[in-house]
C-alpha cells in the first residue's frame, strides 16, 4: 500500500446540550468541516505520530516514547487517544507493523465542535484500509469511542457517532442513536470565542444548581426536552423560522444554567442584531463556540457582524457524509 488518506467531518449540537446528560434528547449535526489522517506503513516497526494543529510529534515502539516535536508530557497526553486508535485497528488486523500517522483538521481543537473524534475516526479508517483490514462503520465508530474514552474519561459517544456516520441524529442516553431525515440546507454561522473552557467544570456547574433548585431546574429540563420535540419537527419540513426560535429559547434556558459567558453573549447578540433567525451556544459553554441560522440571503452579513464582534467565525452547513477514505 502506499498513502491513504482519510476524513471525518467535525460536529455540532444544534439543541439539548447539558439536558442530554440527565437522560433528555439532544440533536446533533455533522457540519462540511473536516479532520484528516494520513497514513503510510513504515519499514520499521515503529509508529510515529504527527499532529499539525497541536504541534506536537513523537515515535512509539511498545511502551516508549520519543518525542520529536512538543514536550513529553503534552505529547503523551494530546498523542495516546490517536496511538490507541492505531493500536486497536492493529489489534483486529493481528500483525505488528509500523506507520507514519501525520493528522490536520480544519476544525478549531478544544472548542466544542468534535474535533478530537472526527480525528480519531479518520485515523481508524485510514489505518484499517493501509492495513486492508474490513472495517465497518460500526467499527470505526467502536475504535473512535475507545479513543475518546482517553480523552474526556466518560464521554456520551455522540461525538464519535457523528463523526463516522455524518447527518443529523436525535441522541438519548437510554436510547441511544437515532438518524433524523433533514432535507433542508441549514445554513450555520460559527463564532468561535476563543475563550478555552472545560466541560467537566461546566457539567459539574449543573449538577450542583440542579441539586439545590430541583423545583426549578426540573421543569426546565422537561422544557429543553419539548424544545428537542418540536426542532425534530421543524427540520423534517424544513422550517428554517420555528428552528430559529427555538435555538433562542434553548440558549435562554442555558443562559439560565450559568453556561453562558460574556464572550458568547457578545457574539450572540451581534448575529441577532444581524439578522440571524436565532443563535445560542453549542457544546458546554463558558467559552468555546456559538451558533447561529442564517437565511441564505442574511448568512454573509451575519458572518461580519460576528467576526466584528471579536470571533474567529466560519460559514457551515449540515453534511450528510461521514468517515471516508480520501485517497489511497
Amino acid at each position: 500500500m502506499g498513502v491513504v488518506v482519510a476524513s471525518a467531518p467535525a460536529k455540532v449540537i444544534l439543541f439539548g446540550e447539558h439536558f442530554v446528560v440527565y437522560g433528555e434528547p439532544a440533536i446533533v449535526l455533522a457540519i462540511d468541516k473536516r479532520a484528516y489522517a494520513k497514513v503510510e506503513i513504515r519499514q520499521d516497526k515503529r509508529l510515529f505520530i504527527h499532529s499539525q494543529n497541536l504541534g506536537v510529534s513523537a515515535f512509539f515502539e511498545d511502551d516508549d516514547i520519543k518525542v520529536e516535536k512538543g514536550d513529553l508530557k503534552e505529547a503523551k497526553i494530546k498523542l495516546e487517544p490517536i496511538k490507541c486508535a492505531v493500536e486497536k485497528v492493529l489489534k483486529k488486523a493481528g500483525e505488528k507493523v509500523g506507520l507514519n500517522v501525520e493528522v490536520h483538521s480544519t476544525v478549531p481543537v478544544a472548542a466544542g465542535l468534535g474535533s478530537s473524534a472526527a480525528v480519531a475516526s479518520a485515523v481508524a479508517a485510514a489505518v484499517g484500509a493501509a492495513l486492508n483490514v474490513e472495517m465497518s462503520k460500526e467499527d470505526v465508530f467502536r475504535i473512535a469511542f475507545e479513543a475518546e474514552k482517553i480523552m474526556h474519561g466518560t464521554p456520551s459517544g455522540v461525538d464519535p457517532a457523528i463523526s463516522t456516520f455524518g447527518g443529523t441524529m436525535l441522541f438519548q442516553l437510554d436510547t441511544g442513536f437515532k438518524p433524523l431525515e433533514v432535507k433542508a440546507d441549514i445554513p450555520l454561522v460559527i463564532g468561535n470565542t476563543g475563550v478555552e473552557r472545560s466541560t467537566r467544570v461546566q457539567v459539574a456547574k449543573v449538577r450542583e444548581l440542579r441539586d439545590k433548585y430541583p423545583q426549578i431546574i426540573e421543569p426546565m429540563m422537561r422544557t429543553a426536552r419539548e424544545i428537542v420535540l418540536q426542532a425534530v419537527e421543524a427540520l423534517r419540513k424544513g422550517d428554517l423560522q420555528t428552528l430559529g426560535e427555538l435555538m433562542n429559547i434553548n440558549h435562554a434556558l442555558l443562559y439560565g444554567l450559568g453556561v453562558s459567558d460574556e464572550s458568547l453573549e457578545w457574539l450572540i447578540n451581534a448575529a441577532r442584531r444581524a439578522g440571524a433567525l436565532g443563535a445560542k451556544l453549542t457544546g458546554a459553554g463558558g467559552g468555546g463556540c456559538m451558533i447561529a441560522l442564517a437565511s441564505m440571503e442574511r448568512l454573509e452579513k451575519v458572518l461580519e457582524a460576528v467576526q466584528r464582534a471579536g470571533a474567529s467565525a466560519f460559514i457551515a452547513r449540515k453534511t450528510d457524509e461521514g468517515v471516508k477514505i480520501e485517497s489511497s
